[in-house]
């Protein structure tokens, strides 16, 4: 693919592995405030394009944070709300709907996008990311089986107004699961993105006989059921385990007329292609609205990033938590293992423009939607923010510019992925 990215901050290096990181033993008093210190930084900026049609003609009028619309002939690449590692030094980044709502994003096509970081680390680095190609989710051989936005067309690929993809994993045969949140449904594509199968809806195991759904449910009224998932409340993380035999799917919200602040995870059967009815609790902090990933590093043991609404704000909630599963229907286990917005950077790594919050030797990610964390080694992880571009502004309070795309590394404390 012609991918055009626009806007790059300097050159771009290449890598041809994951880059290792060294341990700093000697943490400053930061690092202890926060349990966590930045080990390498990458930007994406926010004003870059792929090739496509044009996109964001439903946004509104523009300019809005100073960016002007529609995106003519070009996609943005931003979004992020799922990362895998190719083992390579390069990720696949998997974009959500695209704008933020159902009515607003028909014309941006679902898609992930492998990229390259060239982190900044105490010893060099850019802090640049290269956009290298993309596929794209489409439906040729029809089998969604409700009107989408490309209903006619031969490719039928699929847009942000027909779901709303916040989480996937790769199979051991190559294959790709998408947890949507509009239905809430699992997606299974082949390697290109093709989709091998219908939708598959959440059954309701408190109701037998019905589904778990969002008010964006396109079967709402067939046959008439009550949604109990709230709006933008169905699929946000999704786990698979390490032998690749099961997904577990987690909800970003709590149901309605379920318990209060208590988020379901679900198994699912990848061989049949089933839910279990094996159910896993996942209890809110009293500041969190709602969970922006989660992944297993271990058969019962994960990370789940938790969250509230602030953006701009260094006093806000933005948390990673080490979850142990428990038995079914039984509360996970939760131990905080970084404070996202209280890293240490004892480095010098991390820096910005006049008026940039969270820059400093207390490094923040202070955006309103962090949704990607990958392990990458006993000790460290990568997590980046969706900007929701072109309107969050979480970073450049100062002079009032849309959100970039940022990947960090950042290194914990102890031995907490093991």
């Amino acid at each position: 693919m012609n991918l055009k990215p626009v806007l790059s901050l300097g050159s771009i290096s290449l890598l041809l592995t994951t880059p290792s990181f060294g341990s700093d033993n000697n943490h400053s008093p930061a690092m202890s405030e926060g349990n966590a210190t930045l080990i390498g930084r990458a930007i994406l900026p926010a004003a870059t394009f792929a090739d496509g049609t044009t996109s964001g003609t439903k946004i509104g009028k523009g300019p809005i944070n100073y960016v002007s619309i529609p995106f003519v002939n070009k996609q943005p690449v931003q979004g992020f709300s799922a990362v895998l590692d190719n083992g390579n030094g390069s990720f696949l980044v998997m974009s959500d709907n695209g704008f933020g709502s159902k009515g607003n994003s028909a014309d941006y096509h679902l898609r992930a996008y492998t990229i390259r970081p060239d982190f900044k680390t105490k010893t060099g680095g850019t802090g640049t990311i290269a956009v290298e190609s993309f596929i794209e989710l489409r439906d040729p051989n029809k089998l969604v089986p409700f009107a989408i936005t490309n209903h006619f067309t031969n490719e039928r690929v699929l847009t942000g107004a027909d779901f709303d993809i916040e989480s996937f994993q790769k199979a051991p045969d190559g294959t790709f699961w998408f947890g949507d949140e509009f239905g809430p449904f699992l997606l299974h594509t082949n390697a290109q993105g093709v989709l091998l199968a219908p939708p598959i809806p959440l059954p309701d195991f408190d109701n037998p006989g019905k589904d778990i759904r969002s008010p964006q449910n396109p079967f709402n009224r067939q046959p008439a059921q009550s949604f109990r998932a709230k709006g933008s409340g169905g699929f946000e993380g999704m786990a698979i385990t390490p032998d690749g035999k099961t997904l577990i799917p987690l909800l970003e919200k709590p149901l309605r007329g379920g318990e209060n602040n208590i988020l379901l995870m679900h198994e699912f059967d990848i061989a049949s292609q089933t839910y279990t009815s094996v159910r896993y609790k996942y209890p809110l902090d009293a500041r969190g609205k709602s969970v922006g990933d989660f992944v297993l590093f271990a058969p019962d043991k994960g990370l789940v990033i938790e969250r509230d609404n602030s953006q701009g704000q260094m006093n806000g909630f933005k948390m990673i938590y080490k979850v142990t599963l428990n038995g079914d229907g039984e509360l996970v286990d939760k131990t905080p293992v970084a404070n996202l917005l209280k890293i240490a950077d004892p480095n010098g790594i991390s820096e910005g423009d006049f008026g940039d919050i969270g820059i400093g030797e207390t490094f923040g990610f202070p955006f309103v939607t962090i949704e990607d964390v990958v392990v990458l080694g006993n000790h460290q992880i990568g997590v980046l923010n969706d900007n929701n571009y072109p309107f969050s502004i979480g970073r450049h309070v100062g002079s009032r510019q849309p959100d970039d795309n940022e990947f960090i590394i950042i290194e914990l404390e102890g031995d907490v992925l093991q």
